[in-house]
């Protein structure tokens, strides 16, 4: 079992109690197509449930990754939507964290973690998601200003962030020429489209433009060309914690099914006694719990720099968000005609759960990142069966499969869209 210390429990009780009283009765409120939340968001800033692994330097808690998962889990426990709020935070800060300058990190850092201003995470376009090395929006530079022009697609916040961490082409085709920079939402040319979505209601999504967009030089997050390294390296920090909305979600899920089972009755007994749906239900749980283990491995490798993180990471999600799509689907299926209904959570659950399958990389992305990741392992290492190679005991020889520098593999291989 993973152990979690004391300040990490009375962490995730914490988030437990003030998702129980401030938002578990309100998110039933929200329809699917409606403003934004902002009450919601309010309260995670008032109860300080964003921004955990960002320095208490720049206003953060100065936790780590796996504090990140635990209050993630404990919302999406009751709303994916607010579990989103608040990992949205993070991922606008770890680019960031990662490559901006000290001044950079005191001049947006702070704002993001109090709430005063909406963060945005603009990489995925219309025509570019899996692929963000082809990415077409253009930075051009004139003196000490860039100028940004393109649209972006699938993007949080869009339209209401006043902080937006674009990634552009600064220069040639391919990963080196992509660059970040930190744009305020306040700038002239920048618009943006509202996005209708299965699930997560009340989440801001839009599809942003920008027009001869004017950028300060100082304002460019690393170096130029540095833009996907950055991306991939906040993927990396990321997926863990959209791994853990997932676990969130279908704990719920399995939370919601077991309650209504103990008390809806059925030939004379509750549907809880019944073989069948003891046994659908415990495995459930059973999965649920795997993929929370996996998930807060993944948290403690990237707390501890483990170079296996990617991996891991990758894992993580894709375990967490397939078993959140087939949990919350059997939860339904438990609750019957009233979990078809929107009288009850169980089809926003559902809902909600099909996105965690699709952005911060799709499920197939992931498999891809962990496929590269284990031909990589397996050409730095010798044989573990040698007299099993080709060239022993008559099979033919063959040439083993070589690992790419690591930039030519990023450029082929990584990472989709983030909502």
């Amino acid at each position: 079992m993973w152990q979690l210390n004391e300040a990490q429990v009375e962490l995730q009780d914490r988030v437990r109690d003030v998702a129980m009283a401030k938002v578990r009765e309100r998110v039933l409120e929200v329809p699917d197509c409606c403003d934004y939340p902002a009450d919601l968001f309010a309260v995670l800033a008032d109860e300080k449930l964003i921004g955990q692994e960002i320095p208490t330097a720049y206003g953060g808690h100065g936790h780590g990754e796996l504090e990140a998962c635990l209050v993630t889990e404990e919302l999406a426990r009751f709303s994916g939507t607010v579990s989103l709020m608040s990992a949205y935070v993070s991922l606008v800060a770890i680019p960031i964290m990662v490559a901006g300058t000290e001044e950079q990190k005191k001049q947006w850092l702070p704002s993001l973690v109090s709430g005063e201003r909406l963060g945005s995470y603009a990489l995925t376009e219309p025509d570019v998601g899996s692929d963000p090395a082809a990415l077409q929006t253009r930075a051009e530079r004139h003196g000490d200003t860039w100028v940004l022009n393109g649209r972006k697609k699938f993007i949080g916040n869009a339209g209401l962030a006043r902080t937006y961490v674009v990634f552009a082409r600064t220069g040639g085709a391919g990963a080196r020429g992509v660059s970040a920079f930190l744009v305020d939402g306040d700038s002239p040319g920048i618009s943006a489209e509202t996005l209708r979505t299965m699930g997560m209601p009340g989440w801001h999504l839009g599809a942003p433009k920008f027009d001869d967009v004017e950028v300060p030089h100082a304002n460019l997050l690393g170096k130029e060309g540095d833009g996907f390294r950055i991306a991939m390296q906040t993927f990396d920090r990321s997926r863990p914690v959209v791994a853990a909305q997932a676990v969130g979600v279908a704990q719920g899920a399995i939370d919601l099914a077991v309650d209504y089972a103990m008390r809806r009755h059925t030939f004379g007994k509750p549907l809880l006694e019944h073989q069948g749906i003891q046994f659908k239900l415990a495995g459930l749980e059973a999965s649920t719990a795997a993929a929370r283990a996996l998930t807060l491995q993944a948290a403690a490798a990237v707390d501890a720099g483990d170079p296996g993180a990617t991996k891991l990471a990758s894992m993580a999600k894709l375990i967490a968000g397939d078993t959140s799509m087939r949990v919350t689907e059997e939860a339904v299926q438990v609750l019957g005609g009233n979990g078809y209904l929107k009288d009850f959570p169980a089809e926003r659950m559902m809902r909600d759960a099909k996105v965690l399958q699709i952005y911060e990389g799709a499920s197939e992305i992931q498999r891809l990142v962990i496929a590269r990741q284990l031909v990589k392992e397996a050409s730095g290492r010798e044989p573990v069966w040698p007299e099993c190679m080709p060239g022993t005991h008559g099979i033919a020889d063959g040439t083993p499969v070589s690992s790419e520098d690591e930039q030519g593999q990023a450029e082929k291989s990584d990472v989709g869209a983030r909502v």
